[in-house]
């Protein structure tokens, strides 16, 4: 069975799940959703990645679960590495003009931010690693910093929700590998000396790195850059893992990948099933000058269409034919000894997923019709079986247009869904179909039904029912006949629940193991381990200890305490309940996590004395580093020795915080100190908050402390913790809890809790004398961008400026729900009205800098809200500043823009906290009279950054770096 591709948003992953991850030191970045990517399912063992420390966006609701492909469906593929997540590709090819300038407003072009920041970002990234079948070999992927703003500037598609590089004809943005090095893993843990994949061109660019079931093959893509400085196509390229020699897949140079979905899948050992560009394809289609008639969208049938607010949807007949062109695909089988044959007819494939016996694949495709409304992943959708030496079997399923999905939480598409082969098994399907006709609002029992069936099942033989849930279906876990986990949820009461259920016999009733909020952590009793099989799926695994003979599984659980985080790792009888901790992390000074099982490659139980498992260990000034741990002494071995990514904030203080709101609710926050501060000789210091709001059904839930105090600081290129080097305290995270209980609506007391919250975290930084209450900042992206213009509007005697980055501000643009609210405008419309800092322009007195990439493509924040904000705030005289970073989307990836972020961000903070004089009224004076509230002494200016405010606001623009220096050093 293939695996789907891991997808990461910036969030961490559970690592031992049955997904290929990614071992990496990530680019940090405060983001929020983007349209959901197709997932790509490959053969694949687990690939590692570091857990870093982000600002994580409290997205919709999910269920805590297995199965990959519901888990990280709305999430960026890693192994692709795209440009949009922060990026590899580097150098000064094509680079815009920057030159440092440490002050001036209004010069133009791109800007570097002071040296101590800039070195920083600028730091070398350590290489991604991924392990082979085996687990004996690990591939070092090799990677250079941030791309140029070329990168970005290459021309591309917007097309039915994605973005595609013509030239290449792949998605945009796509960065890439620049070469790849195989460690032997020693018995002793130890790596061998480097084998570097050898003959591999000039300046190549390397993508979609994928182990062979057997481990003794890598495939990969490569393009190389043309003349004209443009991106060229990609071609599938083959290794051998023992001499590390490289060359093509296929000879004939005129054969190249369309990656635009899928791109290829190991489908045996020495046979590849490839996307390819139609041979026969001509040259694309181009727009007529004169159109053949008026673009007419038409709903005369009535039909109630509710959507999010979805960018970069197709327009007209024009962008139909486009999409269909660069989509389609011609698939083909393709040897290592060189023979290649077509496999069914070009289509839009969007995945291929290999039986585990290698006996069938399942294609999926889409079709016309296509829609203006929604991107292409509600296009009508073609489900088939095939053999693998590309025989046709059957359909499965052809799903017409879903236009028509309700926007209310846990409402799917009609008809099969969820199609997988299952894991334990040679070759069986599963699926799941609603029995709600997709809708949540629907009140029905059961509400989704699992069925299983043969590939190609006998005459008249019918799918059998597996499992009735009542709640939406959200993964199953397989383990053999006897044992598989099915989970359920339901995001309007937070309730999740696991099943037990024996799929080869019928005599044996469902019994509920697990009945839990998904909400209350403390209580989360952790998720089993897999194991890998000789066919490359990965099931439950099961484990026998040598003096009982029982046998358990193995539950892997974050460990949320009152005092953070612990995980662990429980022995669990899963027919009595009874559990045995055979290992946790160490809580007083280290957080380790567990990463992977190491000691699965025979079949059948594992034994507890030779159990090898593959931990993350790091702690507050200590990097993240890899060990194997060992039964039965539980002996460490670290495999990794990475440098510290920033030795010069290596002695950086962090402390996780608790601290209560004014309605009782316990709230936490990360505060760090800049290395070598001492509150008491050096009195407070200017504070930056950043932070983003979440949803709760309870006080408890929203009270519970999530994260470890002993997690290393994770600094990536747009992270708030940079101005540590500017001897700014940062309070990280601090949780804004929005709750509505029972069946009241969160966002119904939006403002209320958010100001409550804001009001609360200000308080204790400034009763720990550690944040200057005259120099407190607020900050956010996407939704902490809301936040923070909100904050500004209603809470103005809690800060003296804020940057919002990337945010949506008018709520009526968001008409069809948004974050997660899933009522309508016209059903919650005081609502919407009320948290629209948009509607409170003119309460808004502090400054305010604004920054939005030119083309971001999430569905809510539009460009467009940003510079509608802006002139609402220049209306009103606000002093405020607006930049508009070109070619980025909803996160920021190329190197000039984000050296231009800092450098704005940086002034405003010096300009706008550092250095204003403004004074404020004591916080406990206004508190209870914050809407409205403006600072006596502050008069406001219009404008981008215009003429400093009254009171003595001093443009800096003519300090340098070192005066800057010697200004601050005096100040604090």
């Amino acid at each position: 069975m293939s695996l789907p591709k891991v997808y990461h948003r910036f969030s961490l992953l559970s690592l031992h799940s049955p997904s290929p991850s990614l071992l990496t030191k990530s680019l940090f970045f405060t983001s929020s959703s983007s349209l959901p990517l197709p997932v790509k399912r490959l053969h694949s063992p687990p690939l590692l990645r570091p857990h870093s420390r982000r600002f994580v966006s409290g997205k919709q609701f999910k269920a805590k679960i297995i199965m990959a492909s519901s888990r990280f469906h709305h999430l960026v593929p890693v192994n692709a590495v795209t440009a949009e997540c922060g990026g590899t590709d580097t150098g000064s090819d094509g680079a815009a003009s920057v030159a440092y300038d440490d002050g001036s407003a209004s010069a133009t072009g791109y800007r570097l931010p002071p040296f101590d920041i800039r070195d920083i970002v600028d730091a070398p990234p350590l290489p991604a690693l991924s392990f082979s079948p085996l687990r004996d070999k690990i591939l070092f992927l090799k990677r250079r910093s941030l791309p140029p703003l070329a990168d970005l500037a290459r021309p591309e598609e917007k097309l039915a929700g994605i973005r595609i590089d013509g030239k290449c004809n792949t998605r945009s943005r796509m960065s890439s590998y620049t070469g790849i090095g195989i460690h032997q893993l020693m018995e002793d843990g130890s790596l061998g000396p480097e084998k570097v994949i050898q003959d591999l061109p000039e300046g190549a660019k390397i993508n979609f790195v994928t182990w062979s079931n057997n481990g003794q093959h890598l495939a990969f893509t490569v393009r190389l850059d043309e003349d004209d400085g443009s991106s060229g196509k990609l071609r599938v390229w083959v290794a051998n893992v023992d001499t590390g020699k490289a060359r093509p897949l296929f000879e004939s140079p005129d054969i190249y990948v369309n990656s635009v979905f899928d791109n290829f899948v190991w489908v045996n050992d020495s046979t590849l099933l490839v996307c390819i560009i139609p041979l026969s394809r001509g040259d694309p289609p181009r727009k007529p000058l004169v159109p053949s008639g008026p673009k007419i969208q038409s709903n005369e049938q009535q039909n109630v269409i509710q959507a999010r607010t979805y960018q970069d949807l197709l327009k007209d007949e024009y962008d139909e034919d486009l999409f269909e062109y660069y989509a389609t695909t011609q698939l083909v089988l393709a040897s290592l000894d060189g023979e290649m044959k077509p496999f069914g007819p070009p289509a839009i494939y969007t995945s291929m997923d290999p039986s585990p016996d290698e006996t069938y694949i399942l294609i999926t495709s889409t079709h016309r019709p296509f829609s203006f409304v929604v991107p292409c992943g509600r296009f009508p959708k073609k489900v088939e079986v095939w053999k693998a030496n590309g025989e046709f079997v059957r359909e499965l399923c052809d799903l017409p247009l879903a236009e028509d999905i309700p926007i209310a939480f846990n409402s799917v598409r009609k008809g099969m869904r969820s199609i997988n082969w299952r894991a334990d098994k040679p070759s069986t399907l599963y699926w799941v179909e609603t029995q709600d006709g997709g809708d949540a609002k629907v009140e029905v029992s059961p509400r989704d039904i699992i069925y299983t069936q043969s590939p190609a099942p006998h005459e008249n033989e019918q799918p059998k029912i597996l499992h009735k849930l009542d709640l939406r279906y959200g993964g199953i876990s397989w383990c053999d006949d006897t044992l598989a986990l099915v989970y359920e949820s339901w995001y309007k009461t937070r309730k999740v629940r696991t099943w037990v259920i024996s799929p080869g016999s019928e005599d044996v009733n469902p019994r509920i193991l697990f009945d839990r909020s998904s909400e209350d952590v403390y209580s989360d009793p952790g998720s089993p381990m897999t194991r890998r099989t000789l066919a490359g799926t990965y099931v439950i695994a099961k484990l026998k200890k040598e003096d009982d003979g029982d046998t358990y599984l193995l539950l892997n659980g974050s460990g949320a305490t009152p005092g953070g985080n612990i995980p662990f790792i429980d022995l669990f009888d899963i027919n009595t309940g009874s559990k045995e901790r055979i290992w946790q992390s160490d809580k007083e000074k280290y957080f380790e996590t567990v990463v992977a099982l190491m000691s699965d490659q025979k079949e059948g139980e594992l034994s507890l004395n030779k159990l090898k498992i593959l931990t993350s260990r790091e702690s507050k000034t200590e990097n993240t580093q890899y060990n194997l741990l060992s039964w039965p002494e539980k002996k460490a071995c670290q495999i990794t020795n990475f440098p510290h990514p920033y030795p010069q904030l290596k002695s950086l203080q962090k402390e996780m915080i608790r601290y209560q709101r004014k309605d009782g609710v316990q709230l936490t926050a990360t505060l760090y100190l800049p290395p070598g501060y001492d509150p008491s000789r050096d009195g407070p210091l200017p504070c930056l908050v950043w932070s983003y709001p979440g949803e709760f059904k309870s006080k408890e839930a929203a009270s519970q402390v999530r994260g470890s105090p002993n997690e290393f600081a994770g600094i990536g290129p747009t992270s708030p913790l940079l101005w540590l080097a500017r001897r700014f305290a940062i309070l990280s995270g601090p949780t804004i809890p929005i709750i509505g209980e029972g069946d009241e609506e969160a966002n119904d007391r939006y403002i209320e809790q958010l100001v409550a919250s804001a009001e609360a975290a200000v308080e204790e930084v400034i009763r720990r004398g550690v944040a200057d209450p005259n120099k407190i900042a607020v900050g956010g992206h996407s939704y902490g961008a809301f936040m923070t213009a909100n904050l500004l509007a209603h809470a103005p005697h809690l800060f003296c400026c804020g940057i919002a980055r990337s945010g949506a501000y008018n709520r009526t643009l968001t008409p069809f729900g948004f974050q997660n609210e899933e009522r309508t405008l016209w059903e919650a419309t005081n609502t919407y009205v009320e948290m629209s800092p948009f509607m409170s322009a003119n309460k808004i007195k502090k400054p305010i800098l604004l920054i939005h990439g030119e083309e971001d493509n999430n569905p809510g924040t539009l460009t467009m809200q940003s510079d509608r904000f802006f002139n609402a705030l220049k209306g009103h005289g606000a002093l405020c500043r607006l930049v508009i970073l070109p070619y980025e989307s909803h996160g920021y990836s190329a190197r000039e823009s984000i050296m231009h972020l800092l450098w704005e961000t940086d002034r405003w903070l010096q300009k706008h906290c550092v250095y204003s004089s403004d004074v404020k009224v004591d916080v406990s004076a206004c508190k209870d009279n914050a809407e409205g509230t403006v600072d006596s002494q502050s008069k406001a200016v219009g404008g981008a950054g215009g003429a400093g405010a009254a009171g003595g606001v001093k443009e800096l623009a003519n300090l340098d770096d070192d005066k800057f220096h010697s200004l601050r050093s005096l100040l604090w």
